[in-house]
């Protein structure tokens, strides 16, 4: 047989099969008969390619891959996007482990954990493309990897060592990556720190920003044969005194320690080809308050927060290349706590306000299994299908204010469960249980110089801590500023069909895919106006979170061409209309617009140049009037014009160098928050014209 291996078939078992091992060619092309094909739903790319700057974390490292969007309300943090779909939509994965953040205000997505010192090679599933990384995902799934070390014969070291300056931001950067060969094994240790101010705008207004981290790894493996690989890591990230203008908060401190083991053992004999595994535990410990990182003499609040999450993976493998079955397990848990404080100024905050997150307990006890198949010469198949048991609870729903870490309530004491009764018609419920279940069929069709493919799939999400349980109590001059979840959502249900297209030559390549996705109970973001189950608030300043029906579209487009042996260029386009069905189509927030980049690339010798052009249509299809809150206006147009080089000065070391937004364009993405301390900026802005360098050495 010779027909042509699902892309994301090989990819998704080569990545289970030796995670601490894959490379980016072998998750991003597949060879068949010698011939590379690139997949338009799945993209791998090296953290070094895509550091075009200073980027603050892994969001901001993907921003350029069509499809990919990042929201901004701070210069840490940003709230990654993909086909118009956040949050808890994307299933992130930090080198195996889930991490989910310590801000109910999401400062500190998992990305915010991501720096691009730290990793290897990143990969973006785009849509609902395998069921072998937890439920969910219907937006897709982003993986941080971090690759076993190659040394080369005679070499029992290898480290890279770098330091970089970004202008406008005043940013500085120094990292170091270590990694020592043992015997059978081999350590590694990875070190990064930067620190950066307040960023300047276009107009050359200062935007709330500056933030500092610095994080460390250390991974030790062994391989007490060719066929097994065990390797065990901890890491552990610190995040000071970071700025927002997008948020009534700072973040003073932003902590995450993070313990992994996984293992893989390659069989040669029996049915079973490969049995892998991973398991791991992050703890995420944060605080927010809005008075030690800038000036309030009103009244003193702060936000301690906790959130661990524990889990794992086990799965086994079936079958060849080209005829295969991967089964597995999984469990993800997470825990959740949150109280916010107030106190008078110049006074320690210790007055509880509101039980946040109470306590807040989500479970989830997964079973996958996935199959590739060749159905003739020029056809193969994909089949996935997943079942989920999800348990939700809190432990301190009952608990007035008052009873928080005994302290004195203020005002009229409430409960969480009070909250939820006080909200919504259904009220308080506490023990929830779901039995959801997801797949997908996708089928690829060999053709003269690459291959098409269709696939339909459905995918489930359930609600997460902050849409369930949040309660968040806010009364101020007798205007009711609550944030409240809701503990009876339905989980989320997108059932999607997609087509694409790749082609490929020796000189140029072109990948294009469409989507269309109807979303049954949608969890949406939005005020209480007597909607639906939702008790009516006059005026609708109260947050909730309710089910709807949904519509999303779009479709993608990517093309490169290699015009001589030194230069090439590529470009990129992409497009999502997202509509909630329910409210008489009414438009969803925070929906990026068409986005669009070319960028073209010289390289000769030691010397390459690059110049791109990144852009954004108008965003007219807003959420406003009688809206949820999320967007802030009808966002203009803009474009903006990036430099880029590097030069190897010598056979260990380069110096690469850039100035972004060259003609310093006041501009800001539609999914950026609005800005709270600047009313002409309306939303937070993007960065002015940024000169930036760095230098890197290889030893």
């Amino acid at each position: 047989m010779k027909f042509r291996l699902s892309p994301i078939a090989t990819a998704m078992t080569l990545t289970l099969a030796s995670l601490p091992a894959v490379s980016a060619e072998q998750v991003q092309e597949v060879l068949v008969e010698g011939t590379a094909i690139n997949d338009p739903s799945v993209n791998t790319k090296s953290t070094e390619a895509l550091n075009k700057g200073l980027s603050a974390d892994g969001a901001e490292l993907l921003r350029k891959m069509p499809g990919v969007s990042a929201g901004r309300m701070g210069g840490h943090g940003l709230e990654l996007t993909i086909r118009g779909q956040n949050q808890n939509r994307l299933n992130v994965l930090l080198d195996g482990a889930y991490v989910h953040g310590g801000c109910p205000n999401r400062m500190d997505p998992p990305t915010a954990y991501s720096s691009a010192e730290g990793y290897d090679e990143i990969t973006v599933i785009k849509g609902s493309q395998t069921v072998q990384y937890g439920g969910g995902g219907s937006g897709g799934t982003v993986i941080f990897e971090r690759s076993k070390p190659k040394f080369n014969d005679g070499d029992s070291t290898k480290a890279r060592l770098t330091a970089g300056y970004q202008g406008n931001s005043d940013t500085s950067e120094l990292s170091a990556d270590i990694a020592q060969k043992i015997d059978k094994g081999y350590v590694r240790a990875i070190a990064g720190w930067k620190d950066g101010s307040d960023y300047k705008d276009g107009n050359g207004a200062e935007v709330r920003s500056g933030y500092e981290e610095s994080t460390v790894t250390l991974m030790a493996g062994f391989s007490p044969d060719e066929s097994t690989h065990v390797v065990a890591s901890f890491e552990a990230t610190r995040e000071d005194d970071a700025l927002f203008a997008g948020a009534g908060m700072d973040s003073p401190k932003s902590d995450m320690d993070g313990f992994r083991v996984k293992f893989d053992k390659d069989l040669s004999e029996g049915s079973v080809s490969s049995i892998n595994g991973e398991f791991y535990l992050t703890e995420v410990d944060h605080v927010m308050d809005n008075y030690s990182l800038r000036a309030n003499t009103g009244t003193w609040k702060k936000t301690p927060a906790t959130s661990d999450t524990m889990g794992g993976r086990i799965s086994a493998t079936y079958g060849e290349v080209g005829a295969e079955t991967v089964v597995g397990i999984d469990y993800q848990g997470n825990d959740r706590d949150a109280t916010r404080y107030r106190g008078a100024v110049n006074t320690d905050p210790s007055t509880s306000e509101s039980i946040m997150w109470p306590g807040a307990e989500l479970k989830q006890y997964g079973l996958f299994a996935e199959s590739s198949r060749g159905v003739s010469d020029d056809v193969a198949m994909k089949l996935g299908m997943r079942y989920d048991r999800v348990d939700a609870s809190i432990s301190k729903g009952d608990e007035t204010w008052s009873q928080s870490q005994n302290h004195a309530s203020t005002g009229n004491p409430q409960s969480a469960n009070a909250l939820y009764d006080a909200i919504y018609t259904s009220g308080a419920q506490n023990n929830i249980s779901e039995n959801n279940v997801g797949g997908f069929l996708r089928f690829e069709n060999e053709i003269d110089g690459g291959y098409v493919y269709a696939s339909v799939s459905r995918s489930v999400r359930t609600a997460d801590s902050t849409e369930r349980f949040l309660a968040s109590r806010m009364v101020m001059m007798g205007n009711d500023r609550s944030w409240v979840g809701n503990p009876n959502l339905d989980p989320e249900k997108h059932h999607q069909a997609e087509i694409g297209l790749s082609l490929d030559s020796s000189q140029w390549s072109t990948q294009a895919s469409v989507y269309y996705s109807k979303v049954d109970d949608y969890i949406l973001r939005d005020k209480a106006r007597g909607q639906d189950g939702v008790i009516s608030t006059v005026p609708s300043t109260v947050t909730i979170y309710r089910n709807v029906d949904a519509t999303l579209w779009g479709g993608e487009l990517a093309a490169s061409y290699k015009v001589s042996p030194q230069v090439s260029w590529d470009a990129g386009l992409s497009y999502v209309n997202a509509t909630n069905d329910t409210d008489t189509d009414r438009a969803i927030a925070q929906i990026p617009p068409l986005e669009a980049h070319i960028g073209v690339n010289y390289q000769q010798a030691d010397l390459s140049l690059g110049a791109e052009i990144v852009a954004n249509a108008k965003q007219g299809e807003v959420d406003l009037t009688n809206g949820s809150g999320q967007d802030t206006q009808k966002t203009p147009g803009w474009g903006i014009l990036n430099l880029d080089g590097s030069y190897k000065v010598a056979s260990n070391t380069s110096i690469d160098f850039g100035v972004n937004n060259v003609f310093d364009k006041v501009y800001a993405n539609h999914i950026n928050r609005e800005n709270l301390f600047d009313a002409t900026g309306v939303q937070v802005n993007e960065p002015g014209r940024s000169v930036w360098l760095r230098l890197t050495a290889r030893f």
